[in-house]
């Protein structure tokens, strides 16, 4: 045992209960460093695949834009060529059936790509959030009162 200077001596069970406590408070606090490392991590993945997802909405809807663009220009060179008001009526209506199919299955295609991608996104929100409680349990049982 060793003696202070006040001729106080601490026990070595004392000694040996104070270390482990440190101990086990330090592998604890790794423990919950690690899964809050992952979850950083995993949120830093996630913010990249939303950054895709938003990249590939703006393509598909610059597509959608380009098509209806490029059948605006269609309708106005059919236009010109026609021979009459009736053949102008034709185009016309004929123009405008096909662009509300094509609007309608544009929206149907977008909406459903928007949707799973927010699924996507919500699935991988709860795996690392159940992931990192995990760790955190992990962690957390790795702590034994005395």
């Amino acid at each position: 045992m060793a003696k202070s200077p006040s001729g106080y001596e601490i026990p070595a069970e004392m000694r040996d209960l104070a270390e482990k406590s440190v101990e086990q408070a330090k592998t604890a606090f790794d423990g919950f460093i690690g899964a809050a490392n992952k979850a950083v991590a995993a949120a830093d993945t996630q913010a990249t695949t939303a950054q895709h997802q938003s990249r590939d909405l703006a393509k598909r809807a610059m597509g959608y834009a380009e098509q209806n663009v490029t059948a605006a220009f269609d309708l106005a060179q059919r236009l010109l060529h026609a021979k009459d008001v009736q053949e102008v009526v034709h185009i016309q209506t004929e123009f405008v059936k096909t662009q509300v199919s094509s609007l309608q299955a544009q929206m149907t295609e977008f909406g459903s790509t928007v949707q799973a991608s927010a699924k996507k996104v919500a699935e991988t929100a709860q795996a690392t959030v159940e992931g990192a409680a995990a760790e955190i349990r992990k962690a957390a049982s790795t702590v034994k009162p005395k």
